[in-house]
């Protein structure tokens, strides 16, 4: 068993849930997906595989999945929410092309140390934050140049 599934079963147990077939089917396409998806595109990923699980639950079971820890639903400004596997995930930030959608993640080491001297200079303790920067990716920019000329 994946230590997301333990994670899972845990906190399901502590909450007078069932582990169920459907929950267990909607974390298995969850967990091989993009890391950013919404609910239509994990239902379709369900029906794709021929399963039956309704979008309601398929909502239901991903707001389960944020309580326990294991994803966040995000929102990256294009109306729809996606959610993103967050337990064992080493801490990122993204940058999400406003023409595509196409979320980039990176790590940057300085920008993390100058938020933590920020912090300090306010004597303010972080808990977590989320950095998402806005704006063209290259594809998008070069296919925008192109059309210029």
């Amino acid at each position: 068993m994946k230590k997301e599934e333990a994670l899972l079963k845990d906190h399901i147990s502590k909450h007078n849930l069932k582990v169920t077939k459907e929950r267990s089917a909607v974390l298995r396409v969850f967990l091989d997906s993009d890391r950013h998806i919404t609910a239509e595109e994990l239902y379709r990923k369900m029906r794709d595989t021929g399963s039956s699980i309704g979008l309601a639950t398929i909502y239901r079971t991903l707001n389960l999945f944020c309580e326990s820890g294991l994803a966040e639903q995000r929102q990256f400004g294009d109306g729809q929410a996606r959610y993103e596997l967050v337990y064992n995930v080493k801490h990122h930030d993204h940058l999400i092309c406003q023409a595509c959608n196409r979320i980039i993640e990176f790590q940057n080491e300085e920008i993390e140390a100058l938020q933590e001297k920020v912090a300090k200079k306010n004597n303010f303790k972080i808990f977590s934050h989320k950095l998402e920067l806005y704006g063209i990716c290259s594809a998008c920019s070069a296919e925008k140049n192109a059309l210029d000329q």
